[in-house]
């Protein structure tokens, strides 16, 4: 949606201001072209992040004692799932 509205803002923009971009040298327009590619740039590392990490805790009965496990599990962009267990506490001994 921001992409969308930056390109249309642009679009804009630039139909606003073509008669006086002839009367410009060609410097101006390469200082603006130079310029559109730093606006994307910061963006880019967000757009690649599509990994989600979730932390869940459950008690489960090993014999005759309550442990509480918890596991982290990461859910990846192509459908993979990694859960990893990161604790496990008594809880109660029989």
């Amino acid at each position: 949606m921001k992409k969308f509205l930056t390109l249309a803002v642009l679009s804009l923009s630039s139909l606003a201001f073509v008669p006086s971009a002839e009367a410009k040298s060609a410097n101006s327009t390469t200082t603006i072209a130079n310029a559109e590619p730093q606006i994307y740039r910061n963006q880019r590392g967000r757009f690649q992040r599509r990994t989600r990490t979730v932390t869940t805790t459950r008690t489960v009965r090993r014999g005759r004692n309550l442990y509480r496990e918890t596991y982290r599990t990461t859910y990846f962009a192509n459908g993979r799932v990694n859960q990893r267990l990161i604790s496990r506490v008594l809880v109660r001994r029989y």
